[in-house]
């Protein structure tokens, strides 16, 4: 990856195609994975692929993925760990918000135990609680960075307003929303952390593999150029903005060495705008 392909957030410079490490667990987000070799395998072959920023969540199976991580990469070295806090698991698919402050500096504590790290690179609210004040749950992430429990902060999930409102009470680097090729119902907030300097998280960056199927929307123009639909799909993403972070996932290396090979993909001006035609 070349320093065009870079984004810094709080003094912190990353590639910008990333790792998402939601599908290193169990079903359902629960629990642990088949094959925890490979899951540890494909963390190790990301950092030598380039990637250096992998974002996770203490609800990924939970704490599962956190202590993988861990066990494959501590010490950590340049790559970066954003975590997450903000959601209960009660069970496979299922994610209760809890942004109650005590709960959610108690999830920072064991997330830096977890990860063996004495502050965390990046710390998101993975939801506003919406039976919680903002500004308490606010308030509590600009308490820990104040405090160097974290070292930058992030936001997931959030409107515009959202955003907004947050940075009367503590410096936002990131914010992650759902986001795609075809589903681009936060664009409103990708076009106001561009123009704010903020990095912007999208996850599902292939639609949880709807993207990447045969005959899917991608297909035809990514077999015109000899790529795969999910390499295409990452590539826009890439171009889209300045400001874009994708964090493609998966439990497989070979699915892995694919997903990299997106950031060397230069798309031209003309298959940019046939692929920014297409949303929901």
């Amino acid at each position: 990856m070349t320093s065009v392909s870079t984004f810094t957030y709080a003094g912190q410079t990353v590639n910008r195609l990333g790792f998402g490490a939601m599908r290193i667990t169990g079903d359902g987000v629960w629990g642990y994975p088949k094959d925890r070799d490979e899951c540890r395998a494909v963390l190790r072959r990301s950092t030598e692929l380039g990637v250096n920023f992998i974002d996770t969540a203490n609800s990924y199976g939970p704490y599962v993925s956190e202590e993988l991580i861990a066990e494959a990469l501590h010490p950590f070295g340049e790559v970066k760990i954003a975590t997450k806090a903000g959601l209960l698991r009660t069970g496979p698919g299922t994610w209760v918000p809890c942004g109650k402050a005590d709960y959610l500096r108690q999830e920072c504590e064991m997330s830096l135990r977890r990860l063996g790290q004495e502050s965390l690179d990046l710390f998101q609210l993975h939801r506003i609680d919406p039976d919680v004040s903002p500004d308490e749950q606010f308030g509590l992430l600009a308490a820990l960075l104040a405090e160097g429990k974290v070292r930058a902060v992030g936001l997931s999930n959030v409107s515009v307003d959202q955003i907004v409102a947050a940075r009367r009470i503590v410096t936002v680097s990131t914010v992650q929303n759902a986001y795609n090729v075809t589903a681009r119902q936060s664009e409103d907030v990708l076009e106001y952390c561009e123009a704010e300097g903020i990095g912007f998280i999208p996850y599902f960056p292939i639609a949880a593999g709807n993207l990447a199927r045969r005959g899917g929307p991608l297909d035809e123009t990514a077999s015109a150029l000899g790529i795969s639909p999910t390499q295409l799909s990452l590539a826009w993403l890439l171009r889209r903005s300045p400001v874009m972070l994708p964090i493609p996932g998966t439990s497989k290396v070979a699915h892995l060495v694919e997903n990299c090979a997106a950031a060397k993909v230069e798309l031209e001006d003309a298959t940019f705008a046939t692929l920014d035609a297409l949303r929901d």
